[in-house]
Order: C-alpha cells, then structure tokens, then sequence
C-alpha cells in the first residue's frame, strides 16, 4: 500500500457521460509524493487512476449483457502510471482557482514560480501583492476590482492543462 497523498470529495463522485466524475485533492504541503503525483499529472506522465471497491447489489441484463453496479462500497481511488482499466483516465487538472477562490501565499508563490517566475521575485509577488490583497479582504475594505483581477490572471494560470478527450 503506497502513502497517501490527497482525498477525494466523496460527495462529488457522480457518474457522467464519460464515466465516474469526482473532485481531488492534492495534499502538495503534507505528502512529498503529492507534489511528485501532482508533477506527474502536469506533464502527462501519470494519467491513469485506480478504483477499489466492493460490489454489494448489482443486476445483470440478459439482453445487453450489462451488468449494473447499484450498491458499492468505495475502498479507494488511487493516481497510478498504468491503470488495469484504460478508460480510467485524468482529464482535467484543476486547482481551487479555476473556482474562483484564492490561494494562500505558498500557493500562490508555486503558481508563480510554474508559470517562470524565480524563487525570489515569486515570493516578493506574493508577499507584496497577494498578502496585501489578503489583508485588505479581511479588514473589510471593498477591493473587488483588484481582486477580480488577480482572480482573472489566476484562472488564466490555472487552466485544465489537458484537453477533454
């Protein structure tokens, strides 16, 4: 059994047109082998996931010859190289940016060292701007054209990385 590296949003996992949906996420501060998962699904590297579960109900239908899963217990969903289902893919990388929440400063100073930044001029972006930006939303102060701008250009830096297949 490998390290745990993030958690799914149980309450998010619905099936699609494409298959089983659910939201993830990345524990990039705690786990180290989040943040080498989270590299490998940014380059393509690491698309396939694994899904472990229980079958409790299902029917079978003669006719088609499908059998349909209506009761499971989820045992875990895992970020793997090379998935026993091939279907059981990635699609999309999204962070809570892409939602239109902000991130924190060491959030934000990744996001910022990904898109070219160096180390130093992304923690003097972030400790300068964003940290001001941060405060200023705690204190009251109306500042909703600053901070639909930043949120602009962070959901412009956080696009899906992968097309939809």
């Amino acid at each position: 059994m490998g390290e745990p590296v993030g958690n799914w949003d149980i309450d998010s996992l619905k099936e699609d047109e494409h298959g089983l949906f659910g939201d993830g996420c990345l524990w990039l501060d705690d786990a180290a082998y989040a943040r080498t998962a989270w590299r490998g699904m940014k380059s393509r590297a690491i698309t396939g996931l694994s899904i472990g579960y229980y079958v409790r109900e299902s029917n079978f239908d003669e006719k088609t010859r499908i059998r349909t899963l209506t009761k499971l217990d989820l045992m875990e969903i895992s970020i793997v190289t090379a998935p026993a289902n091939d279907e059981a893919r990635i699609d999309v990388i999204k962070s809570k940016l892409a939602h239109g929440g902000l991130p924190d400063i060491p959030e934000f100073e990744q996001l910022l060292r990904e898109a070219g930044f160096s180390k130093t001029q992304s923690a003097v972006i972030a400790n300068r701007g964003l940290a001001h930006l941060l405060l200023r939303s705690e204190s009251g102060s109306d500042e909703s054209d600053v901070k639909q701008a930043v949120a602009e250009m962070m959901t412009a830096m956080s696009q899906p990385l992968f097309p939809e297949l």
